[in-house]
């Protein structure tokens, strides 16, 4: 459904581009992480945080903010609730205190060593509506898009 604003054409047209880029997103992520939320109880900022510990080794909770694009606040409840759950620990940095470090757990390493592969089918498949050009060209454009000015 398009804008029913009645700006320019060129606001329009960025409102209209800017609904279907939202619907799009709400869409794929709803089909890939509603069944990783049923199956195993994991969030997409959860996945996020295990998905950087396993690849990257133990990242400090500034690290973890700046990978994720999240706020210091949410990934402390994040991090509360994997905690809780035995995936991750927090250890204190013996150079400064005031820094904490965050690493999987072996039931953390486990469970993403298990949900990696099943959340990588699932893209797969979601994408595979596009053509490998389509893809690397709204890759291209989403970076495109990411990377300009706040101004346009």
């Amino acid at each position: 459904m398009p804008t029913h604003y009645e700006g320019t054409e060129a606001e329009r047209l960025a409102l209209d581009t800017l609904i279907k880029l939202m619907r799009a997103t709400n869409t794929v992520s709803g089909r890939l992480l509603g069944p990783l939320q049923r199956e195993k109880g994991v969030t997409e900022s959860q996945l996020g945080v295990l998905e950087s510990l396993y690849h990257l080794g133990p990242l400090t909770q500034s690290q973890l903010c700046s990978k994720l694009l999240k706020s210091g606040s949410n990934l402390t409840t994040v991090l509360d609730n994997l905690e809780r759950d035995g995936l991750v620990r927090r250890v204190r940095d013996a150079a400064d205190r005031r820094v904490q470090v965050v690493h999987l757990t072996d039931a953390g390493r486990k469970l993403i060593a298990e949900v990696i592969p099943v959340h990588v089918g699932r893209v797969e498949r979601a994408f595979a509506a596009l053509a490998p050009e389509e893809q690397r060209e709204l890759g291209r454009l989403c970076k495109k898009l990411g990377l300009s000015s706040p101004e346009g």
